[in-house]
């Protein structure tokens, strides 16, 4: 089986490389062909449900096979929610992951409360149509300076007690065995499998 990811976030794409190799080697995810080439639509949605399932419906016109799309970000509950649907562009619409570090950084300054969480919501579609959603999240809190190389976006600064690292010190299959997007693409490859039944 053939499923088209639509997203040009490298870290994203070696996330869901990982998810086939560990949970469903049946299944192939690849770049939908031509991605580089479609222009983006605008992710005006207010929820991560509403933002995964409006890119999944556009892209899934591009191609007759299943295709998937993701909103995920990190909510900090010193700061309502925020940056929520918005952490990839926090520190601006072309902000890199380092500017959006010291951003958070900045905003929670001083702060006692550093609980915050990953969530992850997938959007799977196809011919112009929402087959289903999943959810995931994972807790934890927020430290005053980065710690760890690996991962992306806000690894560094995201504490997962359990564990007792940062996310950018686990290794991929580590942060991907716990992480929001580890438990929303186990969720989408448990509803492939029922359905191929």
């Amino acid at each position: 089986m053939i499923l088209y990811a639509c997203s040009k976030n490298p870290g994203k794409l070696r996330e869901f490389a990982l998810a086939t190799r560990e949970f469903a080697p049946q299944v192939t995810i690849d770049c939908l062909p031509g991605l580089e080439g479609i222009p983006a639509p605008e992710e005006n949605g207010s929820t991560f449900e509403e933002n995964a399932s409006l890119k999944a419906l556009y892209y899934s016109r591009f191609t007759p096979e299943l295709v998937f799309a993701d909103d995920s970000g990190l909510e900090v509950d010193a700061l309502g929610g925020a940056p929520g649907i918005y952490s990839a562009r926090y520190a601006g619409p072309d902000a890199i992951d380092t500017a959006n570090n010291e951003l958070l950084l900045e905003h929670l300054q001083d702060e006692k409360n550093r609980k915050a969480r990953f969530l992850c919501v997938i959007a799977l579609a196809k011919a112009d149509r929402i087959l289903e959603t999943f959810r995931g999240a994972v807790e934890g809190h927020l430290l005053t300076a980065r710690v760890g190389s690996n991962g992306f976006g806000y690894d560094p600064l995201f504490y997962y007690p359990p564990l007792g690292r940062t996310f950018a010190e686990l290794s991929p299959e580590k942060k991907f065995s716990v992480s929001h997007r580890g438990k929303a693409l186990r969720k989408l490859f448990e509803a492939l499998s029922r359905d191929a039944t």
